[in-house]
């Protein structure tokens, strides 16, 4: 299966991810596109997307930090989690209820209500 990125690419899409972590869990993943270890991430991510115990459907967003890099400091902002990168973001009722970055992002470890 493939992995579902939703491009996360415009400051109004935050309000519809809080909308949404009501009713179910969002991702966020935050990419830095020229760095290896970000790439790593993401590739590891998407192995293990077929795997992950989530609910079905869960949104799972895509943050490119280059073009987008204001967005990430609203997240920052928004859900007090400070800016790493990458970075893999859970947003359950209105508030990021998990996040890890760099080799520490595992599906696995992601806990969903």
């Amino acid at each position: 299966m493939a992995t579902p990125w939703l491009p996360l690419t415009q400051p109004e899409q935050l309000t519809d991810i809080v909308q949404a972590s009501h009713e179910h869990p969002v991702l966020i993943f935050k990419h830095s596109t020229t760095c290896s270890i970000s790439a790593a991430a993401k590739g590891k991510l998407e192995r293990q997307w077929a795997d992950a115990a989530l609910p079905a459907n869960t949104p799972l967003y895509y943050l490119d930090l280059l073009r987008f890099r204001p967005i990430s400091a609203q997240i920052a902002q928004e859900f007090g989690v400070q800016h790493e990168s990458p970075q893999l973001l859970v947003i359950q009722d209105g508030k990021c209820t998990y996040h890890a970055s760099h080799m520490g992002i595992r599906l696995s470890d992601v806990k969903v209500n």
